[in-house]
């Protein structure tokens, strides 16, 4: 493999994210290599920007040690935990050994210098040792690349003896943030050092750090522990350590773990920040026990969404180690049903059975000798079988599991008496949703088409009806790709089950309808019709047909025109299902935004991956025929180591009539999350489709951040009115919130009538982003914690200052 293969490995473990770093550069004069105006954390994000910023760096004048030296101690003077401070210098050579610096700054010796000779060359190296040994540190030859692993690990034994010098007191076990193994299992370790003590020998030489004893556990194997499903579908819990990163969150899931590097995702990214959860993480990182209630955003589970909610936040130390564990609950999850064996639940297993709908099971381990299966009929066959051999409350069986699963199927089964006396027109299907992992729908035949996750504690519709109590419209989402005709033309309407019990509220179920649209727009439209409050002209014009149909209605004060096709509208290549509003009205979406209907809010994914970035072919440098390693071999390359909107969309217009008017519905989630998705029901002439570039592999994926734009109405106003104006027309809109349900009716000016506004889409779907700056960051670092005891200075969090002087005879360096 080429150099850079090793060098990333080696920069990821000799800079851990632990420390604090800062890059200097100085030839004539000093001075940082990127914005950053103090140390900052080594993580991922600043150490890839720091990478870009020695790409800069370019060689000229005199290297002036003096100058260097003197930035990098006062960076180290403004350090935070004042420990471990050590400066390493990067050189190919000079004359100059900034005597007066060391005697200003470093008396004490509290700063170790660590210098390195880069390359084969015929500069003297007397100065650079004289400043390593003086500052007791160790002066390294990197003639080769072969050796850079052994000499850039070298200095560790020098740090190290202080703490085999305090022997026991450093045998601390240390545990590690979230690794992944060789098969994608995400790790975390348990270390203790290893320390080779010789009694007997007074040379320092002789008391190293072997190594470290360490244990792996899987978090999986944490999460087995956990009493998952008494927690709710929207509870959950999860870890930090003192840098804040986050352990066994539900959102710590890498979009592709086998392509892309381990993430460090800090609390504040996992979540959606706001000021109270710095107040839990700073509170969690101290150590302290405490509780706090919070109302704030929570995306849904397939992040199409957001909506607003109460958690409730518990925290306490982990004894025994650095972390601090978190239980994250919702009101209605304060308290579960807990079920208990008896003849009726014993029986509850007869309703098990399809009848005349279909039964869905989450993939739950109830017993540990019962073989899951994703097919309902084998389950079932296998479940009833095993209760009849061995009853619910086998030790090898999760008894809370087993009786909810029996208790749920007993309820649920009465609801399909009622649901055979009637079927409403336009409703495809009904369905119940429990806690305890059941799905129910009828019609059988409409089971068959279910897409939904049967897990519901998985299942993004049943989370989002819990958190709301509201009826939550859920349309198909939509895929620019996808062959029209294929598209479902349905959505899925949805509440939760409330119950109170003694004061105490519990949400055990979710019901709903899958309704179809067609009929469901026929219908909103007849009672549109049937109000006594005009005479309507409602022209419908088939998109292949040239001559309008109009039905004349009594009293109306304006004639509204739809391009509808009279057949299915979901198999016209005109529709779109789940489309952006932003992307169908984009002036009239941005005036609803400055309206403060809806609120805008951005937000990163620190886990995605993406196509790989193409360099243009004359950024390409070709190798070196000789491989000796410069400043810039050593660095540039090795930092790279480390209601929702739904909008249901009646979108017409008619060329021949000024004045005509779009109708707009579009569902919005209670929040109003306008991730935008849902319901266009459009009217476009012509239907294009997006070009897609040529599939890359999914090995070429690498890690990177993505951009989400979310949208939610975050005040209590019901109606919105105003006007559009451009440059020589303007449309005028109303928009009047749905009560008890997260939709939002909007009537408006068609676009086509005033061509002049700017119809440049509003684009919300998830882009690749630089992240924020972290320049920006920098200014006002999140709070981390220190460690608890130093050893002579030395210890697992310090501080690193790299220098490199910028004279190099291949004019080429780095810091």
């Amino acid at each position: 493999p080429p150099p850079s293969v090793y060098l990333s490995m080696i920069i990821q473990q000799l800079i851990p994210p632990p420390l604090s770093i800062c890059l200097v550069q100085f030839n004539d004069k000093a001075m940082k290599a990127a914005c950053f105006q103090n140390l900052v954390q080594a993580n991922v994000r600043n150490k890839r920007f720091l990478k870009d910023a020695v790409r800069n760096i370019s060689a000229k004048g005199i290297t002036n040690y003096k100058g260097g030296f003197e930035l990098a101690f006062e960076q180290l003077s403004s350090g935070r935990a004042l420990c471990n401070k050590i400066i390493m210098l990067f050189t190919d050579g000079g004359e100059e050994r900034a005597q007066e610096i060391f005697q200003k700054y470093n008396a004490d010796k509290k700063v170790r210098i660590f210098t390195f000779s880069v390359g084969q060359h015929n500069y003297d190296k007397g100065p650079i040792q004289w400043m390593a040994c003086t500052n007791k540190g160790y002066y390294y030859e990197i003639p080769s690349i072969g050796a850079i692993r052994i000499n850039t690990q070298e200095y560790l034994d020098v740090l190290g003896r202080p703490m085999v010098k305090a022997n026991n007191k450093a045998k601390q076990v240390q545990w590690t943030n979230v690794y992944q193994d060789a098969y994608y299992i995400m790790l975390c370790f348990g270390l203790i050092p290893l320390f080779l003590v010789c009694f007997f020998s007074q040379r320092p030489q002789n008391q190293l750090i072997l190594g470290v004893m360490a244990i792996d556990v899987s978090l999986d194997d944490i999460k087995r522990l956990t009493p998952r499903f008494t927690f709710g579908p929207n509870g959950y819990y999860f870890a930090i350590d003192p840098n804040g990163y986050v352990l066994l969150h539900p959102n710590l899931c890498p979009k592709n773990p086998k392509f892309q590097e381990p993430v460090t995702l800090d609390f504040l990214d996992a979540e959606l920040e706001d000021e109270i959860k710095v107040e839990i993480r700073t509170n969690m990182i101290r150590g302290e026990t405490g509780h706090r209630t919070v109302h704030t955003l929570v995306k849904s589970q397939d992040e199409r969404y957001i909506d607003r909610s109460e958690r409730s936040y518990t925290y306490a130390p982990v004894k025994g180690t650095d972390y601090s564990l978190a239980l994250v609950l919702p009101v209605y999850s304060l308290h579960y049903i807990h079920t208990t064996i008896g003849d009726t639940i014993t029986q509850a297993k007869s309703t098990l059975c399809w009848c005349c709908l279909y039964f869905f099971h989450s993939h739950r381990e109830y017993c540990k000798d019962l073989k899951p299966s994703k097919n309902n009929t084998e389950f079932l066959m296998d479940f009833n079988e095993y209760i009849d051999r061995k009853t619910p409350n086998n030790p090898l069986c999760n008894v809370d599991l087993v009786n909810r699963l029996l208790l749920d199927a007993g309820i649920t089964s009465d609801l399909v008496k009622q649901w055979r006396d009637q079927m409403p027109n336009g409703v495809l299907a009904r369905f119940v949703a429990t806690d305890g992992g059941i799905t129910r729908i009828y019609p059988k035949s409409a089971g068959l088409d279910w897409t939904e996750d049967p897990e519901t504690y998985e299942s993004s519709f049943y989370k989002r009806s819990l958190d709301n109590d509201i009826y939550i419209f859920t349309p198909t989402p939509y895929q620019e790709d996808t062959n029209s005709k294929s598209r479902e033309c349905v959505f899925l309407v949805s509440r939760a089950v409330n119950l109170d019990i003694d004061g105490v509220r519990l949400k055990p179920a979710v019901v709903g309808v899958k309704l179809d649209i067609n009929t469901w727009m026929t219908n909103f439209i007849n009672a549109t019709l049937k109000m006594n409050m005009c005479v309507c002209c409602v022209c419908v014009r088939p998109m292949y047909l040239r001559q309008s149909v109009c039905v004349h209605v009594h009293k109306c004060l304006f004639c509204v025109h739809w391009i509808l096709h009279v057949q299915c509208a979901c198999t016209s290549p005109h529709l779109q299902i789940g489309q952006f509003f932003g992307m169908i009205d984009p002036i009239l979406m941005v005036n609803l935004v400055n309206m403060s209907l809806f609120t805008l809010n951005k937000t990163y994914d620190y886990q995605s991956v993406c196509d790989p970035k193409r360099e243009s072919k004359g950024s390409a440098a070709g190798l070196r025929s000789v491989y000796v390693p410069t400043i810039a071999d050593i660095l540039n390359v090795g930092w790279l180591a480390s209601a929702a909107n739904v909008h249901g969309v009646f979108y017409g217009h008619n060329p021949y009539l000024a004045g005509s008017l779009t109708i707009c519905l579009f569902v919005c989630v209670h929040v109003c999350c306008a991730r935008a998705c849902v319901l266009r029901l459009c009217v476009r002439a012509v239907c294009s489709t997006a070009d897609t570039d040529d599939e890359i592999p999914d090995m070429s994926k690498e890690s990177c951040i993505t951009e989400q734009t979310q949208y939610f109405y975050d005040n209590e106003e019901k109606s919105f009115r105003g006007t559009l104006d451009c440059e020589n027309c303007s449309r005028m809109f109303h928009a009047e919130k749905l009560w008890k349900t997260n939709l939002v009716f909007v009537i408006a000016d068609a676009k086509l009538t005033c061509m002049s506004c700017d119809h440049k889409p509003l684009i919300q779907a998830e882009q690749p982003s630089e992240g924020p700056d972290p320049c920006e960051m920098a200014e006002k670092p999140r709070f981390r914690k220190g460690p608890d005891a130093c050893f002579d200075n030395n210890e697992r969090v310090g501080h690193v200052i790299i220098l490199s002087s910028s004279v190099f005879k291949n004019g080429n360096h780095l810091i």
